[in-house]
């Protein structure tokens, strides 16, 4: 079975820096391109970044662009996310996801989900 896990989450104040982890099993991870999702409270969840297994290629969401990192390793089957310059509106619950082929932007494109880790940015 599939499993995607998330941490690092936590309650920091704006301007301050977090990263975030995502541990993958049960999948050919060479076969799988991963994305970073977030859902604020009240807020229908939105896309964030999303990166090929091979890292030839990323994507970012136009509101984090040039403060986040998307990242991989795939020597420990794990995705990260650096978020730098935090902002109050970056406070939301923050997904992991796994997609087959390629590089995906859509929520409906994902395959797998993980459970989310807490991400509260305070001014």
């Amino acid at each position: 079975q599939v499993q995607l896990v998330e941490s690092g989450g936590g309650l920091v104040q704006a301007g301050d820096s977090l990263r975030l982890s995502c541990a993958a099993s049960g999948l050919a991870f060479s076969n799988y391109g991963m994305g970073w999702f977030r859902r604020a409270p009240g807020k229908e969840r939105e896309f964030v970044a999303a990166i090929s297994w091979s890292s030839k290629n990323t994507y970012y969401a136009d509101s984090v662009k040039g403060r986040f990192t998307i990242s991989r390793d795939n020597a420990k089957n794990t995705m990260y996310l650096q978020m730098n310059s935090l902002k109050p509106e970056d406070t939301a619950v923050y997904y992991c996801a796994a997609v087959e082929v390629g590089l995906a932007r859509l929520e409906d494109e994902y395959d797998y989900w993980g459970q989310g880790t807490q991400v509260t940015v305070s001014s």
